[in-house]
């Protein structure tokens, strides 16, 4: 691997982890347009040298993610030990804390059963094309009901704080289609919040706080790799890759909060079906 190569992938990843594109799938995608056939093979590998940087990709935008929202995690830390000494939950913040435990367990099972088995069978540049587009019309069909929703029941949005902890945990557990290739852990999340009645924001916010843990899950319990064989030769490229992704994924989690405030997923899902059904024509 190049340092060129471990910037585009760098850059790569810290975008498209945070916004509704897919990161998995764009790992696979981009390599495969621009024939890095070596990193393209190392994705579906058992093993590889650049799963082993993709590891410490995932740290760094992690790391991105916790020095954004620094405030919340500090009170939502601080929350859950307060709640777990006094065996009481009492305010939002610890309400929101317990919300964010529950709802990232069912991943972290399938995750840690399937997640290599998925990748090897469909971190393939056709796979993830179908994949992608089918992204697509999800964060579409997602706006569009959401649309009807307010249109048939005139319904306030419903606000994080008051979101039912069923409904926490559905949104958690939605990010188990991020396993595939091409579906976004952050669109499919931010769709399901808004279906069941979170405003923009709220969904944005409470996807980006739920893929924390499990973005930096990813990384620690693999990051043993890069200490091993696998991280040999590569491991100023990993260096120079998180760095990247880490300012790259700051940027970006900025961006799409304030995006959201105002505005819909729709740009990303037209994204998605264009960059989708062009790649399945390539790749067909």
């Amino acid at each position: 691997m190049s340092f060129f190569q471990a910037i585009v992938i760098g850059v790569l990843q810290g975008v498209t982890e945070l916004f509704p594109v897919s990161s998995l799938g764009h790992s696979v995608l981009v390599p495969a347009w621009l024939g890095w056939d070596a990193l393209l093979g190392g994705q579906s590998a058992d093993e590889s040298f650049f799963l082993a940087f993709i590891v410490g990709l995932h740290v760094a935008t992690a790391t991105a993610l916790v020095i954004y929202f620094w405030r919340d995690w500090v009170a939502i830390v601080g929350g859950l030990f307060t709640s777990i000494r006094t065996r009481r939950v009492d305010t939002s913040t610890q309400r929101l804390g317990w919300l964010l435990v529950l709802a990232t367990i069912p991943v972290g099972i399938v995750g840690l059963a399937l997640e290599h088995s998925l990748r090897t069978l469909f971190a393939k540049p056709l796979a993830a094309a179908i994949f992608l587009t089918i992204n697509g019309l999800i964060l579409l069909g997602g706006e569009l009901l959401r649309r009807r929703q307010l249109a048939e029941h005139a319904l306030p949005a419903r606000s994080l704080d008051k979101l039912p902890v069923g409904d926490g945990v559905l949104i958690g557990t939605s990010q188990i289609a991020a396993l595939f290739a091409g579906i976004s852990r952050s669109g499919i999340t931010m769709v399901t919040g808004l279906l069941r009645g979170l405003d923009h924001e709220d969904a944005a916010r409470f996807s980006f706080l739920l893929a924390t843990p499990v973005i930096a899950a990813a990384g620690i319990l693999k990051l043993p790799d890069l200490f091993g064989p696998l991280g040999d030769g590569i491991r100023g490229q990993v260096v120079v890759g998180s760095i990247v992704a880490g300012v790259a994924a700051y940027v970006s989690v900025r961006f799409l909060v304030r995006w959201f405030r105002t505005r819909t997923l729709t740009p990303f899902a037209i994204y998605c079906l264009v960059a989708g059904g062009l790649s399945i024509i390539r790749f067909w």
